[in-house]
C-alpha cells in the first residue's frame, strides 16, 4: 500500500480535505443565505405574483443569467480586485469563498425560484383568502411547501461548490483541488491524483445521499 502511494502525504492530504470542507461549509452557508433571498424575490416580483414587477424582475433575472454564464475560473480571475479588497487576501480559503458565493448563489436562486413555483397556487390563494400577510405567505405557506424541492437544490448547490472547491486550487485557493493541481498535474504524481479524486468522489457520494434522505424526510407520503 505504502510502495503504490509513496508521493502521498497523509497529513497534507488530512489538511487539504479539512479546507476543502471548510470552503464548502462557509461557501454553502452564505450561497443558501443570499441564493435564497434572490430567489424569493425573483419568484415574489414574477409574473401574477404577490409583488408583481416586470422591470425588477427582468433586471435581476439579467444579472443572474450574466453571473451563471461566466465559467467559474474566468470569474475568480475577474473578482480577484474585490476580493482582495473584501477579504485581504486573493489566496487560500478565504480568499476562494467570495467566488465560490457569487458563482453558486444566482445558480441556487434559480432552483429555489423553480422550487416555489412547484407550489399549489390553490395553496397561496387560501392563505390570501384567510387574511394571511405576504410574509406570513411566504414564510408559512411557500417555503413550507416548497421544502422537498428546497432541500434537493441545496444538495445540488453543496454538489456544485465540490467542483468548484476543486477549481479554486488554480489560484492557490488549498484544499483538494489544489494538491490535485500542484502534486498531481504539475508533477506528474498520478497517486496524488487517484488519491485526491477518490476523496471528492466520496464527499460528493455522501452529500447526495444525505441530500437524498432529508429530501424523503419532508417529502408528503
Amino acid at each position: 500500500m505504502s510502495s503504490s502511494f509513496e508521493n502521498v502525504d497523509w497529513s497534507e492530504m488530512w489538511e487539504a480535505s479539512r479546507d476543502t470542507l471548510h470552503m464548502l461549509v462557509l461557501s454553502l452557508v452564505f450561497t443558501v443565505i443570499l441564493g435564497m433571498l434572490l430567489g424569493i424575490v425573483l419568484f415574489l416580483t414574477s409574473r401574477r405574483q404577490l409583488l408583481e414587477q416586470a422591470i425588477v424582475y427582468r433586471l435581476l433575472s439579467f444579472v443572474v443569467n450574466v453571473l451563471r454564464s461566466v465559467p467559474f475560473i474566468i470569474l475568480m480571475i475577474l473578482i480577484m480586485p474585490f476580493t482582495k479588497w473584501l477579504t485581504g487576501t486573493m489566496l487560500g480559503v478565504q480568499g476562494a469563498i467570495p467566488p465560490l458565493v457569487i458563482a453558486a448563489a444566482p445558480f441556487f436562486a434559480r432552483l429555489v425560484e423553480t422550487a416555489l413555483r412547484e407550489v399549489d397556487r390553490g395553496v397561496i390563494e387560501a392563505a390570501q383568502a384567510m387574511g394571511a400577510s405576504r410574509r406570513q405567505i411566504v414564510t408559512r405557506v411557500l417555503l413550507l411547501e416548497a421544502r422537498p424541492g428546497l432541500l434537493a437544490a441545496i444538495t445540488i448547490t453543496a454538489v456544485t461548490l465540490v467542483s468548484y472547491t476543486s477549481m479554486a486550487g488554480v489560484i492557490g485557493a488549498g484544499g483538494l483541488g489544489d494538491l490535485a493541481i500542484r502534486y498531481g498535474y504539475q508533477r506528474f504524481q498520478t497517486d496524488v491524483m487517484i488519491v485526491t479524486v477518490v476523496l471528492l468522489i466520496i464527499l460528493v457520494q455522501l452529500l447526495q445521499m444525505v441530500g437524498d434522505y432529508l429530501v424523503r424526510r419532508f417529502s408528503r407520503k
